[in-house]
């Protein structure tokens, strides 16, 4: 099991580098680009809830859930997005490829468990060419912030459960805008860079009770604090010309532009569902997050963009036919769908900037009670749409392909025959 859990991330690492940008979207200029979710191809399948926990699989959402694994569990994810980008003058399309998650969760014993992962948490990734009378520029960016964590988790009883996320947040988020007019022999050239580091941390809870002999009842909760990282910054201005095509540096200075400190968000999510175990589960959550505390942080760029706090409503579930099943390989496959829409905290030209998703997933196993009894692919679809046509913005639709692994395995176990 481990060298075949080695040998799937060395492929999913090559995937991963072969990707210039996790995301292609204009609206990753602002603030510190487009917020990743951060969740399992599971989760993502079922419009993004967190609340349904089970002991064989991460929960990457909620550190309350190590609590409540059993076995140790490998789990790493990748997508594919399709994006058609549209405005009222103009059309574009573009395909990303991303590694979505890297993460083992382990069981410690006693109800207590823990787990180590990255994520790519934001992504920033746009090029845009503006023309207007007589000047015409280009605007390019890249970058992203990067989280490796640290969780753990304790089941209290049977009912209850506690858990922390500590988290390492660093990356560099940065643009570079090229100006040129008519008439005008050399073109300016904007560069801006901001190197992001410091810690954050997420808190989480849930709780489940039986209501009846075959429905039970689940409640979830995190919340990350608001928390301030440190932000290195660069600005570099330059006169340059053009070669065959090519940008020539004729003279470029760099300006003093100050270190700085900006408020990381708080986030606060609580969600309640029913279901009956191993068999069928539907729920819903609510999300607050207190986005406005980006407002200013990033003035130096003079972006345009503002913030404000904001909302976002999920529901999904999933349903198993027969998850024992030994006669039919389909009446053991996890049949998932989901709905979202989320507001982003983003505001651009006076508008808010919203998004939505449709998602649907398969989760197929691998194994029938041998070697890998609990060990799955799970496959996930979602159809979105951010952003609009209107006040001259651009409206972004997408279709997102994911796969998971989920592999499962026992560590600490004593023999008792060699």
């Amino acid at each position: 099991m481990i060298k075949r859990f080695i040998v799937i991330v060395a492929f999913f690492s090559a995937l991963f580098a072969e990707a210039q940008e996790n995301v292609s979207s204009p609206y990753s200029y602002y603030g510190i680009g487009i917020t990743n979710f951060k969740g399992t191809v599971a989760n993502r399948s079922m419009g993004g809830l967190n609340i349904y926990n089970d002991s064989i699989h991460i929960n990457l959402m909620n550190p309350a859930a190590y609590g409540r694994l059993r076995l140790t569990n490998y789990a790493i994810g990748a997508s594919h997005d399709r994006i058609s980008l549209k405005s009222d003058v103009a059309s574009d399309n573009a395909k990303i490829s991303s590694l979505d998650y890297l993460a083992l969760g382990l069981p410690l014993g006693d109800g207590l468990g823990i787990g180590v992962g990255l994520i790519p948490y934001t992504s920033v990734g746009y090029r845009i060419v503006d023309f207007q009378d007589n000047t015409a520029s280009r605007l390019y960016g890249r970058g992203g912030m990067n989280k490796v964590f640290l969780s753990a988790g304790y089941q209290i009883n049977n009912h209850f459960s506690l858990g922390v996320d500590a988290s390492y947040n660093f990356g560099n988020f940065q643009n570079r805008r090229t100006v040129v007019r008519d008439g005008i022999q050399l073109g300016t050239r904007d560069i801006n860079r901001s190197d992001i580091k410091g810690f954050n941390f997420n808190f989480g809870a849930e709780y489940r009770t039986d209501i009846s002999e075959d429905l039970e009842l689940s409640f979830s909760g995190t919340y990350s604090p608001a928390i301030d990282l440190n932000s290195d910054n660069f600005r570099e201005v330059s006169t340059i010309s053009f070669l065959n095509g090519s940008e020539i540096v004729v003279d470029k200075q760099e300006i003093d532009v100050e270190n700085s400190n900006f408020t990381y968000p708080s986030r606060l999510i609580i969600g309640g569902g029913i279901g009956k175990r191993n068999n069928w589960f539907i729920g819903a959550e609510y999300v607050n997050v207190g986005a406005s505390s980006y407002q200013d942080s990033f003035s130096f760029r003079n972006d345009g963009g503002q913030f404000e706090d904001a909302s976002q409503f999920k529901i999904g579930g999933f349903y198993i036919p027969e998850f024992d099943s030994y006669t039919s390989y389909f009446k053991r496959v996890v049949y998932r769908a989901g709905f979202r829409y989320e507001g982003t905290g983003l505001i651009v030209n006076d508008t808010s900037i919203k998004e939505f998703g449709i998602s649907f997933g398969l989760g197929l196993p691998v194994g029938l009670s041998s070697r890998d009894p609990f060990s799955n692919i799970n496959l996930g679809f979602e159809l979105g749409q951010r952003g609009t046509k209107d006040a001259g913005l651009i409206e972004e639709n997408y279709l997102k392909l994911s796969i998971g692994l989920s592999l499962n395995d026992k560590w600490f176990t004593k023999r008792k025959f060699n």
